[in-house]
């Protein structure tokens, strides 16, 4: 029997990827890791944000050498009131995660496409096939019958400003701008008191963007705030924000094969899209894995999976009410509603550990939507019905 190429093989070295390779070498000190992207190299083209009750001690020393900035607070705007919240907030970016990832001993083979991945290997575009007894898949978000979503659209420009932008902390929900393309607001990250992240997001109900156009209303929104400065840097995404999901018929289509992860395996936060707290939890479930196998592993996510589908029922039946039983021009509304919440239950909605007594209070008193906009929400089985 010829030896393996490695121990574990991942596809994708983004963040889902990343993270598992940070966690197993952690917890086997000489593991032999390679993970395979197509990608030239480590880039900061996309930034990671999370709160900071979102993640476990351990991941926090983890990624604090790789952080781009930590913030003391936060804050949302919206047309009736503006709130500063209390949590923590820091951003991530891809060279620092890479540095990570390499220091911990990790190999990664950057250009490289991967043509096909299975328990056994990865198979490579130009006919070269490398294997491992474990196998994560995670190379992003596809499209599968098993999930109907809305989107998450967003660019944003990072700008060196000619004087200091005033701006103390992360604005994650500027929505006081015009209503465009669904619910939109603009979020800021202020890395350095000259150095601004400034980035246009819509939820909305199809995927197309363009970009230009955000290029263009972030100028604009910036030279409203009296900004002006150089542009740095650019990033875009499109994001999939969860309406139905029947996760046991994607793990019975998925056995057999690598370990799905990441964004195509519906492992993200149902509403806002982060990826990086579930991602750190299935790192640790596939680091605990013994033997470290394809197999084992698959059932470990598998089995965490399905019960995070089940936890997130609640909050994809608020996104239904969001992009199906609400009006697109008065989406803010929902939202800002949300934010008048107590701290501590906005805090476990982000870090997706809501309790029963929560979603009762985010639904009672004045409901997010009128009751009869709401009732044809209720079921998610016709939406996967429309996909099928």
């Amino acid at each position: 029997m010829s030896r393996a190429d490695a121990d574990l093989l991942i596809a994708g070295a983004g963040l889902a990827g990343s993270l598992v390779a940070l966690a197993c070498a952690a917890a086997r000190p000489g593991l032999q890791i390679t993970l395979i992207d197509a990608a030239e190299g480590p880039s900061d083209a996309h930034t990671w944000s999370f709160h900071d009750p979102d993640l476990t001690p351990v991941w926090h020393q983890r990624l604090d050498p790789a952080l781009r900035a930590r913030w003391k607070g936060q804050e949302v705007r919206f047309p009736d009131h503006a709130r500063r919240l209390r949590a923590g907030y820091a951003s991530l970016g891809g060279t620092g995660l890479a540095r990570l990832v390499t220091d911990a001993g990790a190999r990664v083979i950057w250009e490289h496409q991967v043509s096909q991945v299975d328990a056994g290997g990865i198979a490579l575009a130009g006919g070269r096939r490398l294997t491992a007894p474990c196998v994560v898949d995670a190379r992003g978000a596809r499209t599968t019958p098993h999930l109907v979503t809305g989107f998450q659209k967003f660019v944003g420009l990072e700008i060196e400003t000619d004087r200091p932008h005033g701006i103390q902390r992360p604005l994650i929900m500027d929505a006081t701008v015009a209503q465009l393309d669904g619910y939109r607001f603009v979020y800021l990250l202020p890395f350095t008191p000259t150095r601004l992240l400034i980035e246009d997001t819509r939820y909305s109900d199809g995927a197309a963007m363009d970009d230009d156009a955000l290029a263009t209303a972030i100028g604009v929104y910036a030279a409203a705030h009296g900004w002006h400065g150089t542009e740095i840097r650019r990033e875009r995404g499109v994001l999939p924000i969860a309406l139905a999901h029947d996760a046991p018929a994607f793990w019975a289509e998925a056995a057999g094969g690598a370990v799905p992860v990441g964004l195509g395996a519906g492992l993200f936060h149902p509403v806002t899209g982060y990826s990086l707290p579930v991602a750190a939890r299935v790192a640790d479930t596939i680091a605990a894995c013994d033997p470290l196998d394809s197999a084992t592993a698959f059932a470990a996510v598998r089995d965490l999976a399905l019960a995070k589908a089940r936890a997130d029922s609640f909050l994809r039946l608020l996104n239904r009410m969001l992009f199906r039983g609400c009006p697109p021009a008065q989406r803010h509304h929902v939202l800002s509603r949300f934010y008048r919440l107590p701290e501590a239950l906005i805090e476990r909605f982000y870090a997706g550990r809501l309790t029963p007594l929560d979603r009762l209070r985010i639904v009672t008193g004045k409901p997010p939507i009128p009751v009869r906009d709401a009732l044809p929400c209720l079921r998610e089985a016709p939406l996967l019905k429309e996909t099928a």
